[in-house]
């Protein structure tokens, strides 16, 4: 009579087996915290879904096109300030420097610690909207009453001229919303925080 099959492949199978699952649990989850910062590299470089540029210097000189830049302020839920633009709209000629301000106050009755996110509309733009100087990801401590003026120095790139998806583009909102820092500090060991210049 025949002993029948040989079964001792089967549990180096199954070893193979786990070890390719957790493999791919571990690559999985290494993709996952490196999602977030390559997807905002991806939308700096490309101004994909309406992420603006940095720029470290102005164009020598602008041409013979305007649009008109509106200026959006917003404050996320849980954050006691008020934040909103100093002025609504204005006209830029493309690649001429512009100063934007915008007023925040703590309404609160304790320090609190924000951080501004921002993004443009059309999304297409995000490309040729440039920021010299600029707000945003900084935190920001306020006092409880204290008002500040952030400004935003930008420009609108000369190259928009060349993308003619683009030609009827006349308008380009800047928004602007603030967030409760992750890390709430103490206004009394950090003292407030100032827009960098």
């Amino acid at each position: 009579m025949s002993a029948g099959p040989d079964v001792s492949p089967r549990p180096a199978r199954n070893g193979r087996v786990v070890l390719v699952c957790v493999g791919i649990v571990a690559g999985m989850t290494g993709l996952s915290f490196a999602a977030v910062p390559l997807y905002d590299m991806f939308c700096r470089v490309t101004g994909y879904g309406g992420t603006t540029q940095v720029a470290s210097a102005a164009p020598s000189a602008a041409i013979d096109r305007k649009v008109t830049v509106r200026f959006d302020g917003n404050v996320a839920p849980g954050l006691g300030w008020k934040f909103s633009p100093e002025t609504i709209s204005m006209s830029v000629s493309v690649g001429e420097t512009k100063l934007a301000m915008y007023k925040a106050k703590n309404v609160s009755d304790k320090p609190i610690t924000g951080t501004a996110t921002y993004n443009v509309t059309p999304n297409q733009t995000g490309a040729y909207f440039s920021k010299l100087q600029c707000f945003c990801f900084t935190e920001q401590t306020l006092q409880p009453g204290e008002e500040i003026e952030m400004p935003v120095a930008f420009f609108v790139d000369p190259s928009i001229a060349e993308n003619r998806d683009l030609d009827d583009v006349d308008e380009i909102t800047l928004s602007y919303t603030f967030f409760p820092a992750k890390s709430q500090k103490s206004a009394s060991a950090a003292g407030p925080e100032r827009p960098k210049s």
